[in-house]
């Protein structure tokens, strides 16, 4: 209860009409993958891939690998939910590419929270992760049918998987948000158990990114983290994308099966 209390003081996501969230276009700029070694893929939002000041932890997690051993291809991009990845094509694009062998790293949920409609900028996903849908009427008329965020993280996982690839699921990494008394104060409560849910639906493995990320940022307090923030709340700096992969490259190597241990570099990152 007064956690809850806290959350709605401390935390109220932006109204969705004052949204400035960037959607941002970047056809043309993805990596390309080398087809002699194995690749691990990344989609997600601007948490994971972002540009000037602010940068997302799938730019810093390559640092992490051998570049002679796996290929780490980034396709997350700014203002996208798991939604409008889906309906724009994006995740088509990754598995047309996508060999056996592979790796898929997926991050979600930043976008997907706000409303389905234009008050939304069309990128909310049905709450939960069931079957329901709901249909939207788009500016030309056009009506279209949104799921569910654990439909468009399935059919991911999936179709991933189907391909040969290992999938991995991060719950979204945390907002930057403490109590008066420095406290830290977790979030995504919610979604962490419905990325979980759909990882173990698939079959796929499971980061709680939000968990791990937000354990260092209560140790570290207030004014530590306020360094690692490029903007009021959500978009880290190069610094604070750099501890976000170090804590998610901790993570990848505890994995169950350790199925990227043949991958990693010999040295830590400086």
């Amino acid at each position: 209860m007064i956690r809850a209390l806290l959350f709605s003081l401390l935390f109220t996501l932006p109204s969705p009409g004052e949204d400035d969230r960037p959607i941002v276009e970047d056809r043309g700029r993805e990596d390309r993958a080398r087809r002699d070694i194995p690749t691990l893929w990344i989609a997600g939002d601007s948490t994971v891939k972002s540009h000037g000041e602010m940068r997302g932890w799938g730019q810093e997690i390559a640092a992490w690998f051998d570049p002679e051993e796996i290929n780490v291809v980034n396709r997350a991009i700014g203002g996208r939910s798991s939604r409008t990845f889906y309906n724009e094509g994006r995740w088509d694009e990754i598995l047309r590419e996508i060999r056996e062998g592979d790796f898929v790293i997926i991050q979600f949920g930043h976008n997907d929270v706000g409303p389905l409609g234009e008050r939304g900028k069309f990128r909310g996903s049905v709450k939960g992760t069931g079957d329901e849908t709901e249909q939207v009427e788009k500016p030309d008329g056009s009506v279209e049918t949104v799921h569910s965020f654990g439909w468009y993280l399935r059919h991911f996982g999936r179709t991933a998987s189907d391909k040969g690839a290992t999938v991995i699921f991060c719950s979204p990494v945390p907002h930057k948000q403490f109590d008066r008394n420095g406290d830290f104060i977790p979030d995504w409560d919610e979604w962490r158990d419905w990325v979980e849910e759909c990882a173990k639906d698939v079959g796929a493995h499971y980061i709680d990114l939000a968990g791990e990320v937000g354990k260092k940022y209560d140790r570290l307090g207030p004014e530590k983290v306020e360094e690692l923030f490029a903007d009021k709340r959500t978009h880290t700096s190069v610094e604070g994308a750099k501890l976000n992969a170090e804590i998610l490259a901790g993570e990848l190597k505890r994995l169950e099966g350790k199925p990227l241990g043949d991958y990693f570099a010999a040295r830590k990152p400086r």
